[in-house]
């Protein structure tokens, strides 16, 4: 089986190949932090977890970047609007970042550089253009010259016709600084101080980075001049990615990034989630409502990344029904640990020899389709559904089909292989779920009552008991013999 990945840039799917064997250097381009973390930033920072995730249980050593945008227009007129700095604007939504992610169980990256920490890199990088001819200053600005590069537009396939300078969106340019240049295309590697903002000196005067400059020296800094994987979600194509190649190719005369890969939007019942449209979700007050966060993992995981995907209410029930399942039978092994003899300590330490191999060998085959995330949940469905099944025989019947090697094998391929995709189920949800339930011992004395009543003809309060449990959780399923067994529902 090979690991293949839809590459943006050449438009098909292609075999991975390292630049290093066993090694890999990812890029994902991070959070612009203005403002708390919406589903779309769920979607990426997810997806791309999942892939170092999977990327690692292939046995690659991968070096994971993620950067954080802290200058930007964004962030100054937050800063404005607040009376603060741009300094606590970006602090205190890169702290709300990291406390949305731990609670969606996003690994943390290798290493988080910031505009801020990476000023000497950015100049170092603007110069060099400079010298090259791809760069030009301009009255305190610097800009790059598009033109100059005979590649540009290869990842998006736009025709430098079509395009237009700016069009992110991101930034309000003024007359007077399209007037600075020369080509109504070129874009901004620096740009000259204004008033009331905060600014860095360097060779072209006081000022601070463009937007696009930023991650090409962050890349170079951290991962060196090729990568194996650049991510990122797919509005960042054009123009941020396709400025990131031009400048870091125009310097090194090396590809930027081997593979691209991006995640497609996020709608909210079956429109751009959007402040303007009163349908802006964010993280927090979704898992706020409260949505369990590993029912947000796998809403975004059903969905193949490269596809749009619609949030609703229907869609987020769904995937909290799946989690529930997937959920049983994560817990199985610590539920039925005394009745089946399993040791659910030791699941941590499983090695290969304790997994299914077939069914590991269906996920990998299914994941290795361009992160086919969809496909591999498919197998984790049929594990937990199985074992759901063996434990109801269990509790309805005393017995299971498989014997309790087999299912010891089944619950710990179920755990390693979720645990791949970022779905954990603690050990304590189990007594979490039962702290507030009726005791056993409860449940047989009402149960014996029950057989007394029944005994009597007084059917009436065998009902009533039955009912009374059946409010409590507890079915009870009468057997041949006058044997009455149980179960929480």
């Amino acid at each position: 089986m090979t690991l293949t990945l839809y590459n943006t840039l050449t438009r098909r799917k292609e075999p991975f190949e390292p630049l290093e064997i066993g090694k890999v250097r990812m890029y994902c381009c991070g959070i612009t932090v203005y403002d708390y973390c919406h589903l779309g930033h769920a979607r990426t920072c997810i997806v791309w977890d999942t892939a170092r995730r999977y990327l690692q249980w292939r046995g690659y050593e991968v070096h994971y970047v993620q950067n954080f945008t802290d200058i930007d227009d964004k962030i100054l007129n937050r800063a404005r609007q607040e009376g603060t700095s741009m300094e606590d604007v970006s602090e205190r939504f890169i702290q709300a970042y990291f406390e949305d992610m731990e609670r969606l169980n996003v690994k943390k990256a290798d290493a988080y550089p910031r505009a801020t920490h990476t000023l000497d890199g950015i100049k170092r990088l603007i110069y060099e253009l400079e010298q090259k001819n791809y760069a030009y200053p301009a009255a305190g600005d610097v800009y790059y010259a598009v033109r100059q590069f005979s590649e540009y537009g290869k990842l998006s396939g736009r025709k430098l016709e079509d395009m237009l300078a700016g069009a992110s969106g991101r930034v309000n340019v003024e007359d007077s600084e399209e007037s600075k240049k020369k080509d109504p295309f070129d874009f901004a590697l620096w740009k000259g101080a204004k008033p009331g903002e905060p600014s860095w000196e360097s060779p072209w005067g006081a000022g601070r980075p463009g937007w696009h400059i930023e991650c090409s020296a962050m890349i170079r800094e951290k991962l060196g001049e090729t990568i194996d994987i650049h991510t990122g979600g797919a509005d960042l194509v054009f123009p941020h990615h396709e400025n990131e190649i031009a400048q870091s190719e125009a310097v090194t005369g090396q590809p930027l990034a081997h593979y691209w890969l991006h995640t497609a939007m996020v709608k909210v019942e079956g429109e751009k989630m959007a402040k303007s449209l009163g349908n802006f979700i964010t993280i927090r007050d979704l898992l706020n409502r409260p949505v369990d966060p590993m029912a947000v993992r796998l809403f975004v995981l059903m969905a193949q990344y490269r596809k749009p995907i619609d949030f609703s209410d229907d869609a987020i029930a769904s995937a909290t029904n799946g989690w529930d399942t997937l959920k049983d039978g994560l817990l199985f092994g610590h539920q039925y640990a005394a009745q089946l003899g399993l040791q659910p300590d030791a699941v941590g330490e499983s090695q290969a020899s304790s997994l299914q191999d077939e069914l590991v060998r269906r996920f990998n085959e299914a994941v290795d389709d361009d992160f086919n995330f969809a496909g591999g949940l498919a197998v984790l469905f049929e594990v937990a559904k199985d074992l759901r099944r063996e434990g109801n025989l269990l509790v309805h019947e005393g017995k299971t089909q498989m014997s309790p090697t087999e299912l010891e094998k089944q619950w710990h391929t179920l755990v390693m292989l979720a645990n791949v995709f970022g779905l954990e189920a603690q050990p304590d949800e189990v007594a979490e779920e039962s702290a507030d339930d009726i005791s056993a011992a409860e449940i047989e004395a009402l149960i014996q009552q029950r057989a007394q009543a029944r005994k009597a003809k007084n059917f009436a309060e065998g009902d009533r008991i039955r009912n009374e449990l059946q409010s409590k959780g507890i079915t009870l399923i009468d057997k041949p013999g006058g044997v009455t067994i149980w179960h929480r529902d």
